[in-house]
């Protein structure tokens, strides 16, 4: 079957590739037959040193990412990654405390299911990151408030003429925040356009990424204001240290 693509006629979108991180190599097999069934290539690692080595060199669109696992923990590597790249990342693991997963998320997580899950729920959770680490074709538009610049096609943030790194659901918040300027974006409203869900009273993944998100603005994370109870606001005018 000749399988090239006719002049003005658009071709299919490569599968996104995954890599797992998992010492369960049981799991790693059941979930590369499900992912396989939706067009998702899934290639598993399950020790953390090679698994850091094979996520740093790159080809992956997302990461999955066990805790417990022999030579380096999940939280170790993630933090080792970070210093290097900004590969989406969803931790799987049984340690379901809050602590653990607020360390998750702290680590640079963008978002964190604990074990045992429905891999339809899985599924639904790396769409959606998917969907947010820019796959989808988008345009080249220059969102600008004062020394804010976000390159929303590259998915870049300069802060007062400085590049500042952000992972993907940092990049995320931090648009939504500034295409809402002036206006208070209540939790609820924020978990529903990153994570398809309502924020729970003791859900504090969206806190984590906005204190990670101030302190990589500096100075200028005083524009992202907590209004309590509510949500955030993302003010425009002078800054200042009264962010809370």
């Amino acid at each position: 079957m000749d399988s090239r693509v006719s002049p003005g006629e658009a071709a299919d979108p490569p599968a996104p590739s995954i890599l797992l991180i998992d010492d369960d190599v049981e799991l790693c097999e059941l979930l590369r037959e499900f992912f396989a069934e939706q067009d998702i290539l899934i290639e598993s690692v399950h020790d953390g040193p090679r698994g850091l080595s094979r996520a740093l060199g790159g080809g992956y669109d997302l990461l999955l990412l066990d805790v417990m696992m022999p030579g380096l923990d999940g939280f170790a590597l993630l933090r080792q990654m970070r210093r290097q790249s900004q590969l989406p990342v969803i931790m799987l693991t049984a340690r379901t405390a809050k602590a653990d997963r607020l360390a998750g998320l702290d680590a640079g997580a963008d978002d964190y299911v604990p074990k045992p899950f429905d891999p339809d729920e899985l599924l639904a959770r790396i769409r959606a990151v998917l969907r947010r680490s820019g796959r989808a074709p988008n345009c080249g538009e220059l969102l600008e408030i004062e020394e804010l610049k976000l390159i929303t096609a590259a998915r870049e943030v300069w802060c007062a003429g400085t590049a500042i790194p952000m992972t993907t659901i940092e990049y995320d918040i931090l648009e939504f925040l500034a295409r809402a300027a002036g206006r208070v974006v209540s939790r609820d409203e924020l978990m529903s356009a990153l994570y398809q869900r309502r924020a729970s009273p003791y859900d504090r993944a969206i806190d984590v990424h906005v204190s990670r998100l101030r302190k990589k603005l500096g100075m200028y994370g005083s524009r992202i204001v907590t209004v309590r109870g509510v949500g955030y606001l993302y003010r425009s005018g002078p800054t200042g240290e009264d962010a809370r």
